[in-house]
């Protein structure tokens, strides 16, 4: 490759937010590829449908254009947009106002084009070095979070600018804006919480679900925080015509939406379990008339899905018995499974294998001996969480590979490809009736497999948002 050639190449990756580089003083400038931001180009289209639900159209088409060229100004962006009709740029001004103040939209700053991980070691090793003495486990624990905390710090003190000061209204036109991907994400997180409850309980308790969401909006959307919102708050939530009262049964006959609110709560934080089964299938709790959604055992549960649903798809029912056994029992030899689990010794140990080849379970060897000898070893069987989500994500990034390169197979087939070019002709593409009726034919069922894949897709798409954008702190 040319070096004009590659140093093209190099500036629109990072236009793109897909390279990271730094200036170090051994070896000059350095390049680090970003793959989360890469992995995010599945969900554009999801971006642009949700801006279109929440702002409307000028807004989508703002996400649309910024999604296009990585970066943009104010300026670029209403003049790219309003090149057509100049009177509608006030209308995109007021729409670009509402996703920057609402952190849709976040400055691109020098430090987000820095990888985090060089800062992140340089902080902590900092911290480290003021130790005195041999470190303990709890002053190293401290030191990492104080790293944390500084790396975070410096990038919400970096991205404090987009709107001027002198008048609040009005966007700064200097600063170069990119998608806020959290933001979005928050959009999805919610929607599958929302799903999860409607699954267990009714459509009335999503209802509440989603009303109690709309409660919490933290800058960060994907981090826990301590927030809370109030009955009545989520009651102001609820559409008016909706009717909670079919979803629940109340004992007086005319109840009001919040007291049905307060029962719908009562019912998502397990009240009338107290124990810590009921704990942890809860979705809110309950303190001192305050909501907390429980986002971080809504993200556990909804992760244990996914291995569950992969480990039914492979192996069958049996599979997902012996998971939900050792995740609540611990560590346990063949024997205790087979009698716990009420299968046949003949089965469980061909299953056991079988998931263990597969990472979704893992040994533990306990030698009865100091020379390790196999005869003399016990072998406990029990779920490496970490491992089993690690390589669950990784079959589901080779999934979405081999969806991509299928979709890519099927547009090259000679009868396809030629109708496809057919298609783009300017008279064609007025009239598709100029095709004929066997073109036609092989149109309709190229669009229904491409329409399946594209599911396929979404649905694969959907697995790694949870098992990678929903990882809960104590999990990673």
């Amino acid at each position: 490759m040319k070096p004009r050639t590659l140093r093209a190449a190099i500036l629109v990756l990072v236009q793109h937010n897909i390279l990271w580089h730094a200036q170090t003083e051994d070896e000059g400038e350095i390049l680090e590829f970003n793959t989360a931001e890469c992995l995010m180009r599945l969900r554009f289209g999801r971006y642009v449908w949700l801006a279109d639900n929440v702002f409307g159209k000028s807004a989508s088409e703002i996400v649309q254009l910024i999604l296009d060229h990585g970066k943009l100004r104010p300026p670029d962006i209403i003049s790219r947009l309003s090149i057509y009709d100049p009177k509608s740029s006030s209308m995109y001004s007021q729409s670009l106002y509402k996703l920057v103040s609402e952190a849709y939209l976040k400055p691109s700053t020098l430090l987000s084009h820095h990888s985090p991980r060089d800062k992140r070691i340089k902080y902590d090793v900092e911290e480290k070095a003021k130790i005195t003495g041999f470190p303990t486990a709890r002053e190293l624990r401290q030191a990492k979070e104080v790293a944390e905390a500084r790396l975070k710090r410096e990038e919400e003190e970096a991205e404090k600018v987009g709107l001027k000061k002198i008048v609040e209204d009005v966007v700064d036109d200097n600063i170069y804006f990119r998608i806020n991907f959290d933001k979005f994400n928050t959009h999805i997180r919610n929607k599958l919480i929302e799903t999860a409850v409607e699954e267990r309980f009714n459509h009335g308790t999503a209802l509440v679900m989603r009303a109690t969401l709309k409660g919490f909006d933290p800058e960060d959307p994907l981090t826990r925080t301590e927030d809370a919102s109030s009955v009545a708050a989520i009651a102001m939530h609820i559409p008016e015509d909706e009717d909670l009262s079919a979803g629940i049964v109340s004992n007086t006959k005319k109840p009001s939406n919040a007291s049905l609110v307060k029962d719908y709560l009562a019912l998502m934080a397990s009240a009338d379990n107290p124990t810590a089964w009921g704990r942890a299938t809860s979705f809110v709790s309950l303190s001192e008339n305050k909501v907390h959604v429980e986002f971080d055992l809504i993200s556990r549960r909804l992760r244990r899905r996914v291995l569950e649903s992969v480990a039914r798809e492979r192996h069958g029912e049996g599979a997902v018995r012996i998971i939900r056994l050792l995740l609540d029992v611990g560590k346990m030899d063949e024997k205790q499974i087979a009698k716990v689990a009420m299968m046949a010794n003949k089965d469980v140990r061909p299953l056991l294998s079988a998931m263990a080849s597969e990472c979704l379970i893992s040994t533990q060897e306990v030698p009865k001996t100091a020379d390790h000898n196999p005869t003399r070893t016990f072998y406990l069987w029990h779920v490496d969480l970490d491992r089993a989500y690690s390589t669950l994500l990784g079959s589901l990034y080779k999934t979405l590979f081999n969806i991509s390169v299928r979709r890519e197979a099927e547009q090259k087939e000679p009868e396809v490809k030629a109708v496809l070019e057919k298609r783009e002709r300017s008279d064609v593409a007025q009239d598709e009736n100029l095709l004929s009726r066997r073109e036609r034919e092989i149109l309709v069922e190229w669009e229904r497999r491409r329409e399946k894949l594209g599911v396929l897709e979404m649905r694969v798409e959907e697995a790694v948002f949870i098992l990678r954008d929903l990882a809960v702190r104590g999990d990673e």
